[in-house]
């Protein structure tokens, strides 16, 4: 009898994945294509949907041949999605209206401000546990329907569809506008500000504040259960589970007990911490998350820490300023130096994330001298993401009743033997790498393979968890405390830079 294969399909910020794993939670194939990044403003980051989706037709099949595998022999579909990027198409004839606004814009500063001071912060932590920022698709929503003519009328009429990524893609692969599936998990559902955190379903108070009819959400399901079968790409194969890409990559560390923690170093980089059935509300900037559901299971809940600039800040430093030619040779550049020179960067390209959420906020480097060279800049660069996991884990320990004695750790920047000796230094815990490093993918697949039968349980998962690399904390306790208060210092001087503008709330160029 032929092997068969759980199929994940990873849609990020930069690039669409398609990896085939095998019952040991290997990869067996994988293909790749990156998509464009359109900034038509300062602060305005976009994404072509109709690219995305035939980027997917493509590494489907690429994936499938590579491995010399069969649709027959896919037991299911999972996928993982960058969270919160909106889209929002024609329901008759599928074409997205516009391109789609991706989590990192920020045109919808001048709204967010709006909002802290009516109706306030609690309106929103009491109903969907966020608090607003430029971060969450409700606000892209709202700006649409005020900047496009007769939007939110023809959304009223049952014209419009919105989604993030995953539903833009289950709804393409299950038939589009002849009959696609509308639907998304309630990871991603809770990334909105529309879902009610506890009933996991879309709230009235949150639809009527922002205006957004129901007619054009999609509907909620659980993270892994059966959704339906794919018409297009893989015709017959179930489509089974839906995460947005970080909870997707908690779920692939197998962090599934209270306590757990893990942190994926990509574009940006973001923390998750198990908090089991409780919704923990955050007193120090963390959000509250669902972090997976499984089928009629109760949700389980995670505090989460997002950091919007990490992997972001090297592609700058290669692509902007040209001092390196491809990310890995940051590492080689910043170990010319023994430290940074007393210089400090702040990636707040799109404000700061958490803890601090400060939209105010831009990049700055601090503390340039004529000693300063390009491989302090490179070490600043790698330690900018360090002190920021700092930052996060800080935050998490006053929240949390536990404080952390170990992160798990995935994503491209993992590979940087120098960055992650950083993190276990400054944060003092060790620092451990799984020998699959995309967990992204593999959480989509391990929710997948559950809800199909593929796997028995949450116990045979972990079993297949083993680690690849371990980093233990060297740094001396008092340059670990002196560096990190300069990098406070430095971060003050970043905040109340970008003052709010109502030219950054004007319409489409």
């Amino acid at each position: 009898m032929a092997e068969r294969y759980v199929m994940s399909i990873d849609q990020g910020t930069n690039s669409t994945r398609c990896i085939l794993f095998d019952h040991r939670g290997r990869l067996v194939s994988v293909a790749q294509k990156e998509h464009q990044q359109h900034f038509p403003r300062p602060g305005w980051v976009e994404h072509d949907a109709v690219e995305i989706w035939q980027n997917l037709r493509r590494v489907v099949p690429e994936a499938l041949s590579d491995a010399g595998v069969g649709i027959g022999q896919v037991a299911a579909i999972g996928l993982a999605n960058q969270r919160e990027t909106t889209v929002l198409w024609d329901r008759r004839t599928g074409a997205p209206l516009g391109r789609a606004i991706v989590w990192q814009d920020t045109r919808t500063a001048p709204l967010v401000e709006d909002l802290r001071s009516n109706p306030g912060e609690e309106f929103f932590l009491q109903r969907c546990s966020l608090p607003p920022s430029t971060y969450f698709s409700a606000l892209r929503i709202r700006w649409l329907f005020d900047h496009v003519k007769d939007l939110r009328q023809r959304a009223v009429d049952g014209e419009v569809l919105f989604g993030t990524m995953e539903t833009w893609l289950i709804w393409n692969l299950t038939g589009g506008a002849d009959g696609g599936l509308h639907i998304t998990d309630a990871t991603n559902a809770s990334r909105t500000m529309l879902m009610n955190i506890r009933t996991l379903t879309w709230d009235e108070d949150l639809l009527s504040f922002f205006g957004v009819p129901r007619s054009m959400l999609p509907e909620i399901r659980p993270s892994a259960e059966r959704y339906g079968d794919a018409r297009a790409l893989l015709p017959g194969v179930a489509i089974t589970a839906a995460l947005g890409d970080q909870q997707a990559a908690l779920f692939g560390q197998t962090c599934f007990s209270p306590g757990e923690a893990k942190c994926t170093y990509g574009t940006g980089s973001f923390l998750l911490l198990n908090t089991g059935g409780d919704v923990v509300r955050s007193r120090h900037g963390l959000l509250t998350t669902v972090a997976y559901k499984i089928g009629d299971q109760r949700p389980a809940y995670a505090l989460e820490g997002s950091i919007a600039v990490t992997g972001a800040l090297v592609q700058w430093f290669r692509d902007r300023l040209g001092l390196i030619s491809s990310a890995p040779e940051i590492e080689t550049l910043a170990r010319t130096v023994e430290d940074n020179g007393g210089c400090y960067i702040v990636p707040a390209f799109s404000g700061l994330f958490a803890p601090r959420w400060r939209s105010d906020a831009r990049g700055v480097i601090v503390g340039l001298t004529s000693y300063i060279t390009k491989g302090h800049l490179a070490r600043a660069v790698l330690e900018a993401t360090g002190w920021q996991t700092r930052e996060v884990v800080d935050a998490m320990n006053a929240d949390s009743s536990v404080s952390l004695q170990q992160l798990k750790v995935d994503g491209g920047m993992t590979a940087d033997n120098l960055l992650m000796q950083f993190v276990a230094d400054v944060l003092d815990v060790p620092v451990v790498r799984p020998l699959v490093a995309e967990t992204v993918s593999l959480g989509a697949a391990y929710a997948a393979g559950l809800a199909a039968g593929y796997w028995p349980d949450l116990e045979v998962l972990r079993r297949n968890w083993h680690r690849a690399a371990q980093w233990m904390p060297a740094m001396d306790p008092a340059l670990r405390e002196s560096e990190y208060e300069n990098w406070q210092r430095a971060v003050e001087r970043s905040l109340g830079w970008a003052r709010p503008s109502r030219a950054a709330d004007s319409g489409p160029p």
